[in-house]
């Protein structure tokens, strides 16, 4: 069976094996794929991967041979799912793979704002400590995690992951959810602790109105775009932090930049924007105390090799007539 990979360098730029998913069938490997190629390289594949190509009724239409579309990642909104249903094409998705590196990514965006680690080894590298008349400075305020409150808004696996992080910095935790099973359902496979040990569960506008960091983990739904809004950000203590891991669109860009130039807010870390790669304008480019990451939170190598065993797994399992993590 011909298996076609339209996209397949950010997952595997040259450090996994494609060898298992190759044993599977006819197996062609494209690093990227521009639009106007799409049809052109899918044409003929009854198997089809894709991280970021979407797949709309129209393009599925144009594929006659085509019976399964795997999604290379956790979201599956580049596939139109009911033109795919109305096919019989089977689409599936790779969930939970990149759970602890999402988590350590928020804490690494944190940790940076409360130390500045970076800034600071960039000014010793500049001759500022050489030049300096004291043993020690510092740019910015250093701020202690110890005591603090950790806000989090949506408690899937990732959001528990970083609950679990917070309560190992000893700082409190508060939780804002619309999932009444976040509560009681969800647990993380080897997590030191249960859950929920020491996370309140509150509103929305109380865990913007009493984090000292706020981390977004939520999906990007009618509800949840612009979420982080003027108002929202308005609410929020002047020395608060945002983090935002989860998708662009949850935040307000403009609203965001405007809230930290003004210092409404200490600052922000950020690894993902509405447009990726972003336009040369974007405002958080230029906005104060804002930590911009190129999306990399899932890409750590054991998040990318788990990811592909599962790819692997996905496609294996509809060969074999028992198709699993399907979304279609």
């Amino acid at each position: 069976m011909k298996i076609v990979v339209l996209d397949g360098y950010t997952m595997n730029p040259g450090d996994l094996s494609w060898g298992p998913l190759e044993a599977l069938g006819e197996c062609t490997v494209h690093d990227r794929t521009p639009p106007q190629a799409v049809l052109e390289r899918a044409r003929g594949a009854a198997i089809v991967l894709a991280n970021k190509v979407p797949f709309d009724a129209e393009r599925i239409a144009k594929l006659p041979d085509l019976k399964y579309l795997g999604v290379l990642a956790t979201g599956y909104n580049i596939i139109d799912t009911a033109a795919a249903r109305e096919r019989g094409i089977v689409v599936t998705n790779v969930p939970a793979y990149a759970t602890r590196s999402v988590a350590q990514l928020v804490f690494a965006l944190v940790l940076e704002l409360a130390h500045h680690a970076g800034d600071h080894s960039r000014g010793v590298r500049d001759g500022r400590w050489t030049r300096s008349p004291d043993f020690c400075y510092w740019d910015w305020p250093l701020v202690e995690l110890q005591g603090l409150v950790m806000g989090i808004v949506g408690f899937g696996q990732t959001g528990q992951a970083v609950a679990d992080l917070a309560r190992a910095f000893g700082m409190r935790v508060l939780v804002h959810t619309r999932s009444p099973c976040s509560r009681e359902c969800l647990s993380l496979q080897g997590s030191p602790r249960p859950p929920h040990e020491g996370v309140r569960f509150v509103d929305l506008e109380t865990v913007f109105r009493e984090s000292d960091v706020l981390t977004l983990h939520c999906p990007l739904t009618p509800q949840t775009e612009g979420l982080v809004s003027a108002k929202r950000l308005a609410l929020m203590k002047p020395t608060a932090f945002l983090i935002n891991t989860s998708r662009g669109p949850v935040v307000s860009e403009r609203d965001l930049a405007d809230a930290l130039n003004s210092g409404r807010i200490a600052g922000a870390g950020l690894d993902v924007l509405s447009t990726e790669p972003p336009k040369a304008d974007n405002p958080l480019l230029a906005a104060k105390n804002c930590i911009l990451t190129p999306h990399i939170a899932w890409a750590t190598r054991a998040a990318r090799a788990r990811l592909m065993k599962t790819v692997v797994e996905n496609v294996r399992a509809f060969l074999a007539g028992q198709p699993q993590n399907v979304v279609s």
